[in-house]
């Protein structure tokens, strides 16, 4: 008897490739457009920065000779570097530079990868989690609500997003082991980070950008962003709970399952009466020490991809010169190079679709706002239509345009410049303050960071957790749902309450 068919949800590099086609097509149905710039000042703790956006009344079509709107339809090759269709793949894994976009975060994931596998390989954490599971006997619950508090103020004060990558690295090991799996890591480490940035008072990458470039007092109205920073983290909290509670009295409810089953394998040898000395409890104080080395890094010298990476190799080394005095695993020094090297082919996959993603807004023109593009012409297109709606609902679109064109410019402070210079004199037209039209930017740009695949870090940590985004987007769509029907409640609230 033949088993029947069942539907399977696409590879998520399938579904990248489609959505590549969709936003090929576009370029022969939108034309390409363009803005001036200008610079804008504002003052963050004190001290006066500066940033180049877009001028609002400066938009243009590029023109043909005739004088009509002109198309840049993408090809299906280009040569000499030109970006056609089938260029996209690598040319997205080239985009960008070591600070960001797709090659900075690849080579960030290459590094911490490979790091990890030496500690991996040191077989320190899978004792140490044992020893933990043994210590913590019927208080493991406790661990959720903690990771997922501390990851969401880690977004809401210093703007973590990529970070989370390296800890979910750590962190997964752990949740499978306590009875959970790759999606509740994904949730109180990625998403936790989102849902601090979405809702923060004080993040210097999204809201005190857009305050500045929206002319109102920078950090202002920062007594009602707690509130919210407090209301979405208990939402995104009860709702991580109640699914990990699900999962962990019948894991095949997970919809991670499947995948989680590389963490159970590997995690299968070890037992409770595992070894753990001090080369091991050496091994766990480096990672402490690193992390707090990153976090210092982060808030106090401003410190990004480049110098995360470099922190993380570092302690790959150190744990390596440790592993082989100690001789945990009975590792050499050969062992470690190779520990580091296996540790960075295993980021292979999520550097891929990191890359692939990229490509996507390669072929919708990724040369900025004084460049013609499709993107552009997205961009005034949107501001025109919210310009002729009623106040109230002006406010909600402005909420739908930022969450839709999250998709297409991931970066908070890039979509900042972007957009605030169109959508504040725009708030003021319709009669909706700037306050709120900065509350619907940072609500849209951050809670659409947990779905997007444009979305750079995401990827990488869901590649990092091995859960794969399709069996992701049947998962998260309930939540993401939920957080878009109370931001729109928040949103159109602050407008009739006069949020300013």
């Amino acid at each position: 008897m033949t088993q029947p068919k069942t539907w399977q949800m696409p590879d998520t590099l399938v579904l990248i490739f489609f959505v590549a086609v969709a936003a090929a097509l576009l370029t022969y149905i939108v034309p390409t457009g363009s803005f001036q710039t200008q610079d804008v000042n504002y003052l963050v703790d004190g001290v006066e920065k500066s940033r180049s956006v877009i001028d609002p009344t400066s938009f243009s079509y590029d023109l043909d000779d005739n004088g009509d709107p002109k198309l840049a339809p993408v090809g299906l090759f280009e040569g000499n570097g030109g970006a056609g269709f089938f260029n996209f793949a690598f040319e997205g894994l080239v985009s960008g530079s070591k600070w960001g976009s797709a090659i900075g975060v690849i080579m960030f994931m290459l590094v911490i990868g490979g790091s990890f596998g030496v500690v991996m390989a040191t077989g320190t954490i899978d004792n140490g989690i044992l020893k933990l599971i043994d210590r913590t006997r019927g208080n493991e619950s406790l661990f959720i609500p903690v990771i997922f508090v501390l990851f969401s103020l880690g977004g809401a004060v210093f703007g973590m997003g990529e970070e989370a990558i390296a800890f979910a690295i750590i962190i997964c090991p752990l949740m499978i082991r306590l009875g959970y799996d790759g999606i509740t890591t994904v949730m109180v480490t990625y998403v936790a980070t989102q849902i601090g940035f979405a809702s923060s008072w004080m993040n210097p990458f999204s809201v005190a950008i857009a305050q500045g470039i929206a002319g109102i007092p920078v950090l202002s109205g920062s007594g009602v962003r707690v509130v919210l920073w407090f209301g979405f983290t208990l939402i995104g909290l009860i709702f991580t709970m109640r699914y990990a509670n699900k999962v962990k009295h019948q894991p095949t409810h997970s919809f991670s399952y499947h995948s989680d089953a590389y963490f159970r394998e590997n995690q299968s040898k070890a037992s409770l009466d595992s070894r753990f000395n001090l080369g091991d409890i050496l091994v766990i104080a480096t990672i402490v020490a690193t992390i707090i080395w990153v976090i210092w890094g982060v808030v106090s010298q401003a410190w990004f991809i480049p110098e995360i990476a470099s922190q993380f190799f570092t302690m790959g080394i150190v744990i390596g010169i440790i592993s082989v005095i100690f001789k945990l695993n009975g590792m050499k020094v050969n062992d470690v190079a190779v520990s580091f090297k296996q540790g960075a082919a295993n980021m292979l996959e999520p550097c891929l679709l990191v890359g692939c993603a990229s490509g996507i807004l390669i072929l919708l023109g990724n040369g900025g706002p004084s460049e013609p593009s499709v993107l552009n012409s997205i961009l005034n297109s949107a501001g025109n239509l919210i310009g002729q709606l009623p106040n109230a609902l002006s406010a909600w679109f402005m909420l739908v345009f930022q969450t839709v064109f999250n998709f297409f410019v991931t970066s908070g402070s890039g979509q900042a410049a972007l957009t605030m210079p169109l959508m504040a004199p725009l708030a003021d037209i319709v009669g909706v303050t700037r306050q709120v039209a900065v509350l619907a930017f940072q609500l849209g740009d951050g809670f659409s960071n947990v779905l997007v695949p444009t979305s750079a870090s995401l990827m990488a940590t869901l590649g990092v957790c091995r859960v794969d985004w399709g069996d992701w987007l049947r998962f998260i769509w309930r939540f993401m749902l939920a957080l878009f029907v109370v931001s729109s409640l928040v949103v159109v609230g602050a407008h009739y309450m006069g949020f300013n």
